[in-house]
């Protein structure tokens, strides 16, 4: 009989990764290394070789030590507890670790990812006698302003309800007995690289309303779609991230700070606490989870970071909420598997990073969707990752394979908010291939109009960027007038719609109504310039018009719409008296 060898040695230490022999162990084991138990995860066997990658500092280990194979996978704890938490890549409670040992976090401290002494109110949904299946809801905890509703775990068999119950307890209580014995409670525990299962994954045909005029307007994301955001540093990620937690009419928010600077982390960990939900008025934290990994934290746990992300995610699609996840940045997440790679000394693909880069970013973002649940709900999970590429550089590696495998594109320009124009997203570079699918919601929820126009903004844009090289070498005024007028409605697009103030609190966000409004105006206006311009205006007079210059103040007036019609009114009054005198 073979003997069961769950404790080995450590035989080389190379960073991050180390090998252990005389250990037996499956891929993705969850072992404690050295006498400081630190927590690791094997990612390679070969022969009698366990390859393991470290979660934690490993300097001062030494060959010789104990491995300790604990034989469970790495698995994140789902319960009662998770909003409002700060979380580090493995799911440690950041402030639990700050009360045990201040503001240095020491290798070899642990700490469940969820509170097994605090007591909830559970309030039952079935009765005794129902028949319950993996993913039913049972019954729901008021957890903060969200209802967090406890479910049939989705490996549970089911079975008839013997006993349910009432009342206070932990998540590691029982609350549930079914006729088969198996005892139900408030903790579910999930492997992170496993994808919790659906029923099914349906078209991406609702938007998720950003409150941000040039993504829905221009290129609109569609909800348990995905999005990536490249720019270089100063290029506003960060405010556009904090903008979609904030405003999104997604009702969970999770936010990965995946390898960023300390600093960068310390402004979202002590902004986001503070940030009031706008539709609520209550802490924005309230529905948020935050996983903190920056860059001088362990690099393994930096790779892990994402999958507990999603993870976290999926558990609360699949009680029919939707979810955005936020993973900031995907750079950091590459570079961390890029050096974990080398440590295994695996043959490099492009710019060093490993040959299954793309792989393990397509099986990120796959899990995004919005889909039926076991429970035979809606849920969605839409994923915007940001992607950092060095020097702005979007044909490196990481911006490249992703662009492969997201939707939806918001290419961040330096040079625009260098000229102070926010959010800085190049409506030249940008994309978004859900607009089909979103067009007949579009149509019924905002105007049978909204579709042409959103066509015919994108093409004065267009033809502003082709009449740009003539206009930098002879100036506008050697135009002809009718490209004068394009230049100006152009002009027009870009400071009264795609500009954007998230500092304002009106003009931080923009509902639908308000975006079709302002367009239509600016619509309005172009097709009157074009016919005075035929009746023989001026071009100057038709620039200068009074009203015009009065349209950007619509921006920020919250009942806009006695105001929109009373400029629109002076428009054609300033037109009809041009086109007359003319």
């Amino acid at each position: 009989m073979e003997v069961k060898r769950n404790k080995g040695v450590l035989k080389r230490i190379a960073g991050p990764v180390v090998t252990a022999i005389n250990l037996d162990a499956h891929m993705y084991d969850v072992v404690k290394v050295g006498n400081e138990q630190l927590m690791g995860e094997v990612i390679k066997i070969k022969g009698d070789n366990i390859i393991i990658q470290v979660y934690e500092d490993t300097s001062g280990i030494k060959p010789g030590e104990p491995v300790e194979n604990t034989g469970l996978s790495l698995s994140v704890e789902l319960g009662p507890g998770l909003l409002t938490s700060i979380y580090d890549g493995i799911q440690r409670p950041l402030e639990v670790l700050v009360e045990k040992m201040g503001s240095f976090i020491e290798r070899g401290v642990t700490a469940p990812g969820l509170s097994h002494e605090k007591k909830w109110e559970f309030v039952p949904v079935v009765k005794a006698g129902d028949v319950v299946k993996p993913g039913t809801i049972i019954g729901t905890v008021q957890e903060t302003n969200i209802v967090h509703k406890v479910m049939v775990p989705p490996r549970s068999e089911g079975g008839k309800i013997k006993e349910i119950k009432g009342g206070s307890y932990t998540i590691d209580e029982v609350i549930c007995v079914l006729d088969n014995g198996e005892e139900l409670t408030m903790l579910q525990k999930w492997p992170v690289r496993v994808p919790r299962p659906v029923t099914e994954k349906l078209n991406p045909d609702i938007p998720l309303i950003t409150g941000l005029r040039i993504l829905d307007g221009l290129f609109p994301v569609a909800k348990g779609g995905t999005a990536a955001i490249p720019g270089p540093f100063g290029s506003g990620k960060t405010v556009t991230q904090q903008s979609l937690a904030k405003w999104s009419d997604a009702e969970i928010v999770v936010y990965i700070g995946c390898g960023e600077r300390g600093n960068e982390m310390t402004e979202v960990l002590t902004e986001f606490p503070e940030l009031e939900d706008p539709k609520t008025g209550r802490p924005l934290m309230e529905r948020t989870v935050l996983i903190a990994n920056t860059s001088n934290m362990p690099v393994a746990a930096r790779e892990a970071s994402v999958y507990t992300g999603i993870t976290i995610a999926e558990y609360f699609r699949d009680m029919g909420y939707d979810v955005s996840l936020m993973a900031d940045s995907t750079s950091r997440w590459a570079e961390a598997m890029r050096e974990i790679s080398s440590r295994l000394e695996e043959m490099p693909g492009e710019e060093g990073y490993p040959a299954y880069l793309a792989a393990r970013l397509s099986e990120f973002y796959e899990r995004a969707g919005r889909v039926n649940t076991l429970n035979k709900d809606l849920g969605s999970i839409t994923v915007i990752g940001a992607v950092s590429p060095p020097g702005g550089d979007f044909s490196e590696p990481v911006t490249q394979n992703t662009l492969r495998i997201v939707k939806c594109f918001w290419a961040l320009d330096a040079k625009l908010s260098q000229r102070r124009h926010f959010p800085a997203i190049n409506w030249l570079q940008s994309y978004s291939l859900y607009l089909d699918t979103l067009g007949p919601y579009y149509d019924e929820k905002v105007s049978p109009e909204w579709n042409p126009l959103r066509t015919w903004a994108m093409e004065v844009l267009q033809k502003e960027s082709e009449l740009q090289e003539i206009v930098q070498l002879v100036g506008s005024d050697a135009l002809p007038d009718e490209q004068q007028v394009t230049i100006e409605v152009a002009r027009m697009l870009r400071e009264i719609f795609l500009q954007q103030n998230a500092y304002d609190p009106v003009d931080t966000y923009c509902d639908m109504g308000k975006q079709f409004d302002i367009l239509k105006a600016i619509r309005y206006y172009s097709d009157q310039a074009n016919t005075a311009l035929k009746a023989g205006v001026a071009i100057i007079q038709i620039t200068g018009l009074k009203s015009k210059m009065e349209l950007p103040q619509i921006k920020y007036i919250k009942e806009y719409k006695p105001e929109i019609e009373k400029i629109l009114k002076a428009m054609e009054t300033e037109f009809t008296t041009l086109r007359e005198a003319a």
